[in-house]
């Protein structure tokens, strides 16, 4: 399985979702399937959701067996229909809810998705290969006011303003295409500066993925549709990797009644994780509990 992925923040996870056996269980992320063998293992049935459809395939050719016996139920969907699709999987109101939010290990290797700052393919970044709307699209096709609020807004990118002036005057002779040619053109606007572990196009490319798949506002609409599905004393957990997303994860445990807050603060990837899996570094998971009213 880790051929696919390398979940973060996989044990803390699973400890703090308390799995009981026979009970039901959502992977709103399934990736390549994690953190769902391992609800599995322990005797829960899961219902696993992605709006990748690779990532199905790639579950129903490695949890066949779980498959078969009923203990798995795959959803190639966006998470935002949690409510439905528990309703018409889950024979009993689900006792954990988990998301693993961000961009598996294999969506940034698979370079036709676009994610990869270094592939030579077109600019994509679609989650959901149906999705009308691409990177490409944005970058090419958004005024220069345009792409510098979507750098600052779900990039937080200092360079906002002359990344996007420099896009305008790039493309005026010739579209952006490519992945490495947006990340280089990125690298030249910032001179060369060192960014330790980053790469200077990270948060570039992070604002335009969140806008092409509108990623925070789904999210947004679908924690409290989590909530009103998960049982009594039934947990929530959201791993997120970067601020805009924590921040609306932390204020849905603050403004949702009947919802008690696990984790006073996130839990971060420990030394030892970090070591194996350094994409981990900034994970952070956050923890809720439907109070028994």
């Amino acid at each position: 399985m880790n051929k696919y992925h390398t979940p973060a923040l996989s044990k803390e996870a699973i400890d703090f979702l308390n799995i009981e056996k026979g009970f039901w269980y959502v992977d709103c992320t399934l990736g390549g399937g994690g953190h769902t063998r391992e609800i599995l293992s322990k005797g829960g049935k899961v219902l696993g959701i992605d709006v990748d459809e690779s990532a199905i395939k790639f579950a129903k050719e490695n949890l066949a067996g779980y498959i078969r016996s009923g203990d798995l139920v795959l959803a190639n969907s966006n998470f935002l229909d949690i409510e439905k699709l528990v309703k018409k999987f889950c024979l009993s109101a689900p006792k954990g809810i988990l998301f693993d939010l961000g961009v598996s290990f294999h969506q940034l290797e698979e370079s036709t998705r676009g994610f990869s700052f270094n592939s030579e393919n077109t600019l994509d970044m679609r989650m959901d290969r149906n999705s009308a709307v691409t990177a490409k699209k944005l970058v090419n096709g958004l005024s220069e006011r345009e792409l510098k609020l979507l750098f600052e807004k779900y990039g937080e990118e200092s360079y906002a303003g002359k990344i996007a002036k420099e896009i305008v005057k790039v493309r005026g002779f010739k579209e952006i295409e490519t992945c490495r040619g947006l990340s280089e053109l990125v690298k030249a606007v910032k001179g060369g500066r060192q960014f330790g572990k980053t790469h200077p196009a990270t948060k570039v490319f992070q604002a335009l993925r969140i806008a092409v798949n509108d990623e925070l506002e789904v999210l947004e609409r679908t924690l409290p549709r989590a909530f009103r599905v998960l049982a009594p004393k039934g947990r929530i957990l959201v791993i997120s990797f970067h601020s805009l997303e924590d921040r609306i994860v932390k204020n849905f445990g603050k403004k949702t009644g009947a919802l008690r807050i696990i984790t006073k603060k996130p839990v971060a990837p420990s030394f030892l994780e970090l070591s194996l899996n350094p994409r981990a570094r900034s994970a952070k998971l956050r923890v809720f509990e439907k109070i028994l009213i």
